[in-house]
């Protein structure tokens, strides 16, 4: 008997698991939080940066997998490459022609780009093959998303200086997510959820705070930090409002399942918590960007949210993972 095609939509749901799509939400928002704080308004090269940034992290959750493959067969049977329905190869070259791809894209947003994508590119794949179970893992993944919003900066305002408190403060988000999905699998872990809230109740406050006015003579003088739009002493405008909003919503959406898997480290109650720190970085990178004065950026990105809640609530990709 002539052996049967797995179904077209059998094979694109696998591929859609792999490369776990609904998270794929989560990147343009680098992109333009790094735009946002260089002050410069996303062009044709900012789209070049988040087309490379979508590139880059499909290849790392390509590789993942791949490099999870003995792991995965133990402990999530369930996965594309265990379960059999995505070849082990078909894995990796995915993983390679997305590098290629990624850099190719930020070769075309100018020299600035390419010189952040390639360590960007770098530590995606010394993550996934060296330093994800090591100490160290956490800090890779952190310099990852770091080194993302730098390439929108980089792209848009060909540099990277004016960006680096921004990809700081979501580096340090991502650092919590990670500490808190290394134990996913296997729950039993209440500190790492615990420094996760702390973590996100610090930097609420640090994007939601409004800097103090100085005197004039001491203005020009003051070192650069976090750009935003507003001063303390004076009337809250538009971007202080949204920035405060959006702060509140990267608050609740962070907090809730922390404090659940902190109360209760089971497996299901950890993995909530990990979903939750992923969806949790959009209204950051939204609430970054407001803080950096561009309210119409920052209401772009916010408009990823209910984007990505609906694409995860089909069928098969409900679970979202970084690990």
């Amino acid at each position: 008997m002539p052996r049967t095609s797995r179904p077209r939509s059998g094979r694109a749901g696998a591929w859609a698991e792999l490369l776990r799509l609904p998270a794929l939400f989560t990147v343009p928002g680098d992109a333009l939080a790094g735009a946002a704080a260089t002050g410069a308004r996303p062009g044709p090269r900012t789209l070049l940066a988040i087309g490379s940034s979508l590139c880059l992290y499909e290849a790392g959750m390509a590789l993942n997998d791949w490099a999870d493959r003995a792991e995965d067969a133990a402990e999530r049977p369930h996965r594309p490459i265990p379960s059999g329905r995505i070849r082990p190869a078909a894995a990796l070259t995915a993983a390679g022609a997305l590098t290629g791809a990624g850099l190719a894209l930020a070769a075309g947003a100018g020299r600035p780009a390419l010189a952040v994508a390639g360590p960007l590119a770098a530590t995606v794949w010394a993550y996934d093959l060296a330093l994800k179970h090591t100490p160290a893992g956490p800090a890779a993944m952190a310099a990852a998303r770091a080194l993302d919003l730098l390439l929108g900066a980089a792209a848009t305002g060909g540099g990277t200086r004016a960006a680096l408190p921004c990809a700081a403060l979501l580096g340090t988000h991502t650092l919590a997510v990670t500490a808190v999905s290394r134990r996913e699998t296997t729950g039993g872990s209440v500190l790492a959820p615990l420094a996760a809230l702390a973590t996100t109740g610090a930097l609420t406050r640090l994007v939601t705070h409004r800097r103090t006015r100085l005197p004039a003579g001491r203005r020009a003088a003051a070192a650069p930090g976090l750009p935003g739009p507003g001063q303390a002493g004076g009337p809250p405008r538009a971007a202080d409002i949204l920035t405060t909003a959006l702060g509140a919503a990267y608050a609740a959406t962070a907090a809730r399942p922390y404090l659940h898997a902190a109360l209760n480290p089971s497996p299901p109650l950890t993995q909530r918590a990990v979903g939750g720190g992923i969806r949790a970085t959009i209204p950051l990178q939204a609430a970054l960007a407001a803080r950096s004065g561009s309210v119409g950026t920052a209401l772009l990105v916010a408009a990823l949210i209910p984007a990505g809640r609906m694409f995860a609530k089909r069928a098969g990709m409900r679970k979202v993972s970084i690990t």
